[in-house]
C-alpha cells in the first residue's frame, strides 16, 4: 500500500460521518439524559435495555457487515447507512412507546454497524496509506470527539431556543416539544452528511477497484483467521473498550468520592471531551514517527498505572491535585489506545482488501463490552456504595489494562521488524 491516495477532505468527511451516525442512538441520550427519560417516560433500566438490544443486533451485524465492506465501495455503504439512520429519527421524534423504541434501537444497531462500521475503518486505512496510519486513526478518533462536542452544543442551543419559559420551570410537554426539534434537526444533519459522503467521498477508480473483491469466500475467512494479529487485536480492543466504557463513571466518582456538586461533576465529563481530540491528534503524529505498536503498549501501561492509583483508595476528597493528574493519565491512556488499535492493522500484515472481513471478525469479540461492561460496573457500584464500589471498578480496569498491555506487547514483539 502506497502513501495515501485521498485528499484531506476525504478524512474530514469520514470524521463527520463517524460521529453523525451515532448522534440519534447515543449522543442525544448522553447529553440530554434527564430530558430523554422524561420525554419518553422511561427509567434508567429501560433506557439500558434499549442500549442492550442495540448491542446484540450490532454484534450480529459485525459478523455479516465485514465481508459486505470488502465487496462494495465504502462511499455507497456509508451514505446509505447515514440515510437509513436519519430516517429512524423521524420515528424517534414521535416519542413512540417503549416497545417501538426497542425495535428502533435494534434497527439502529443494524444501520450503524452492518452498513457503516467496517467501511469506515477500511476507508480510513486507505487514506492513511503506508506511512500515515497513526495520523489517520488518531485524527479519526480525535476528530469524532470534537464533532461530538459540536453536535452537543448545537443540540443544547436548539433546545434552549424552543423552551419558552425558564428552563428550570419548563413543563414536561414544553421540554418534549423543544426536544422534538433537536431530534428533527439532528436527523436532517445526518441525512445531509450522507449526501456529502455520496458525492465527495470518491476514490480514483483504480484505487477503488483495488480494494474491492468480486466475491467473499470461506478461504478468505480462513486466511484472516490464520493471522496472529487478528487474534491479538480481539484482546487489545476488548480491553481498551472496557476502559472507554469506564470513562462514564468519572463524573460519578467526582460526585460520590470527591463530593463535588452536580455542576462541578459535569465539568469533569467536559474535561474528558477535551482530552479525547488532543490525545488522538498528538498520538497520531507521534506514532507515525516511531513505532505505532510501541505507543499502543505504552497507552495500556499509562492506563494500568493510573487505575492502580484509583483502586488503592489513595484519592480522597482532599486530594484534588492527585485526582486530576490520575484522571488525565487514565483518560490519555484510554483515548491513545482507542486511536491506535486499528492503526496497527497495517503493521500486523492484514491485507487491505480483506480489511472489512478482518474488522468484522475482530469486532465480534472486541465489542462485547457493549453487552457486559455496563451491568458489571452497575453491579460493583451498587454492591459496595461509595468509595469502595469505585475502587472495585478501577480494579476491574487495572485487570483489563494489564491483559491489554500483555497482548499489545506481544503484538509489538511479533511485528517489530516486519514491514
Amino acid at each position: 500500500m502506497r502513501q495515501h491516495n485521498a485528499p484531506w477532505h476525504f478524512l474530514f468527511l469520514l470524521i463527520l460521518a463517524g460521529e453523525s451516525v451515532f448522534i440519534l442512538p447515543f449522543v442525544l441520550a448522553r447529553i440530554f439524559r434527564p430530558t430523554v427519560l422524561e420525554a419518553f417516560g422511561l427509567d434508567n433500566f429501560q433506557l439500558g435495555v434499549c442500549f442492550s438490544i442495540y448491542g446484540i443486533v450490532a454484534l450480529i451485524s459485525y459478523i455479516f457487515g465485514g465481508p459486505i465492506a470488502d465487496k462494495y465501495p465504502p462511499r455507497k455503504l456509508i451514505a446509505i447507512a447515514l440515510w437509513m439512520t436519519g430516517l429512524g429519527g423521524l420515528v424517534y421524534a414521535t416519542f413512540p412507546s417503549f416497545m417501538v423504541l426497542k425495535i428502533l434501537y435494534g434497527y439502529w444497531g443494524f444501520t450503524t454497524i452492518f452498513l457503516f462500521w467496517a467501511p469506515m475503518i477500511k476507508a480510513t486505512r486507505v487514506w492513511g496509506g503506508s506511512h500515515s496510519q497513526g495520523k489517520a486513526f488518531g485524527f479519526l478518533d480525535g476528530g469524532r470527539g470534537l464533532v461530538g462536542v459540536l453536535f452537543g452544543s448545537v443540540g443544547v442551543l436548539i433546545f434552549s431556543l424552543f423552551i419558552t419559559s425558564e428552563i428550570s420551570q419548563a413543563t414536561a410537554s414544553e421540554s418534549q416539544s423543544a426536544f422534538k426539534y433537536v431530534i428533527l434537526v439532528s436527523s436532517g444533519i445526518v441525512v445531509l452528511v450522507g449526501l456529502l459522503v455520496w458525492f465527495f467521498l470518491k476514490l480514483e477508480s483504480k484505487v477503488e477497484k483495488g480494494i474491492i473483491l468480486d466475491k467473499i469466500s470461506i478461504s478468505q475467512l480462513r486466511e484472516v483467521l490464520r493471522l496472529p494479529s487478528v487474534w491479538l487485536l480481539m484482546i487489545i480492543i476488548l480491553c481498551a473498550y472496557v476502559g472507554y466504557k469506564i470513562t462514564d463513571v468519572f463524573s460519578l466518582y467526582a460526585h460520590d468520592v470527591m463530593l463535588y456538586d452536580q455542576v462541578r461533576s459535569a465539568q469533569i465529563g467536559t474535561i474528558l471531551l477535551i482530552v479525547r481530540p488532543v490525545t488522538g491528534i498528538l498520538i497520531g503524529f507521534l506514532a507515525d514517527r516511531s513505532q505505532t505498536t510501541l505507543w499502543l503498549f505504552i497507552s495500556f501501561v499509562a492506563c494500568f498505572l493510573g487505575s492502580l492509583v484509583f483502586a488503592s483508595g489513595l484519592i480522597t476528597d482532599s486530594q484534588t491535585a492527585l485526582f486530576f493528574i490520575s484522571i488525565l493519565v487514565v483518560a490519555t491512556g484510554i483515548y491513545a489506545a482507542r486511536s491506535l488499535y486499528f492503526a496497527v492493522m497495517e503493521k500486523g500484515q492484514i491485507p487491505l482488501v480483506l480489511t472489512g472481513t478482518a474488522v468484522g471478525l475482530i469486532s465480534i469479540i472486541a465489542y462485547t463490552p457493549d453487552i457486559f461492561a455496563g451491568p458489571a460496573m452497575g453491579y460493583l457500584l451498587e454492591n459496595s456504595p461509595g468509595a469502595e464500589g469505585h475502587q472495585h471498578v478501577f480494579i476491574m480496569l487495572a485487570i483489563f489494562s494489564f491483559i491489554g498491555g500483555v497482548a499489545a506487547f506481544c503484538y509489538f514483539k511479533l511485528y517489530r521488524n516486519k514491514s
